[in-house]
């Protein structure tokens, strides 16, 4: 009887540490697919937008940018142009030598003030 009753309580320790396991892989997931909604974007959107082009016309064709990596987009990147509001992105397309590029786009006075592009660190 005591043998049984130690399979039983094993079986549920087992089971519940196996669904605390999924969740924890379905969470992941469910935050990598966020990141990448909000975070993404073409290479084509970046060559298409000029330096001038109106702010919200920019923004129209971007993502959120609202993610967990936005902080660690902005490390290596350029000095910021002073004066603006900057966002970041990862680009959709090739990697570089392994790196992922990050696009970043600067805004001021209600224009796009400068695109820039380097490897990610």
């Amino acid at each position: 009887m005591a043998q049984r009753k130690g399979c039983l309580i094993g079986c549920a320790v087992a089971l519940v540490l196996g669904t605390g396991l999924l969740m924890a892989v379905v969470f992941g997931m469910g935050k990598v697919l966020d990141m990448a909604d909000k975070t993404l974007v073409d290479p084509a959107v970046y060559e298409a937008v000029k330096t001038g082009d109106a702010e919200s016309e920019v923004r129209g064709k971007l993502p959120s940018g609202d993610s967990f990596v936005k902080s660690a987009l902005k490390d290596g990147g350029p000095v910021e142009p002073e004066g603006s509001t900057c966002s970041w992105y990862i680009s959709s397309g090739e990697t570089k030598n392994g790196q992922e590029t990050v696009l970043r786009f600067c805004f001021k006075d209600g224009k796009l003030a400068e695109k820039t592009q380097y490897p990610m660190k």
